[in-house]
């Protein structure tokens, strides 16, 4: 009897145990999925609509700009990397931000004007926006925070700063503003290597 009693006891608190652990395991289990850019609708600077999942299977160089910089020179680097990959699968979105020394302080149409007549930008440049501080844009908000891009936390440091977005849509790789965008960590991870 003794020797039942134990064995019922046993299976009771085997049995027990094995539904807390599953019930332990199903809540461990609903992590938040990774997100991607691929959810963000924004506006151009024409004030159309730009839909990141039109992106698809590209790389995506994102960028926050500004036309009054030291690192302004960089869109004519930009504009020859865009060129030259465009048609391999790569996309340079420009986001212009007056968040460091005011040095975007010109309205979306100035904007336009001055990318187009100094540097010939014809990559897709987006509506003005903030990169950082409580107003920070959404987009943003999915760069800079490794909660939403399954990456890294980042800060956006200055004019220029740019992340790189594989073909899935996920955040690949963050570098600094004074790295020229044709150097070869951007080059290299364009081509894939």
């Amino acid at each position: 009897m003794k020797k039942l009693i134990l064995l019922s006891l046993s299976v009771f608190l085997l049995w027990n145990t094995n539904s807390q652990c599953q019930t332990f395991k199903s809540k461990t289990n609903t992590t938040m999925e990774k997100q991607t850019i691929y959810q963000f609708k924004v506006r151009d600077l024409a004030g159309k609509e730009f839909d990141f999942a039109t992106l698809k299977e590209k790389k995506i160089l994102v960028i926050n700009t500004a036309s009054k910089c030291g690192l302004t020179p960089q869109y004519k680097d930009l504009e020859a990397i865009y060129e030259q990959y465009k048609d391999k699968s790569f996309v340079i979105v420009g986001f212009p931000a007056n968040n460091f020394g005011k040095q975007e302080p010109g309205t979306n149409e100035e904007i336009s004007t001055f990318c187009e007549r100094n540097y010939g930008v014809t990559f897709p440049m987006m509506s003005k926006i903030s990169v950082k501080g409580a107003d920070m844009d959404a987009v943003y908000q999915f760069l800079t925070q490794k909660s939403k891009n399954g990456l890294q936390d980042s800060e956006v440091e200055w004019n220029f700063q740019k992340y790189l977005i594989n073909e899935k849509g996920e955040l690949e790789k963050v570098i600094a503003p004074q790295i020229l965008p044709t150097d070869e960590s951007i080059v290299g991870w364009i081509k894939g290597k």
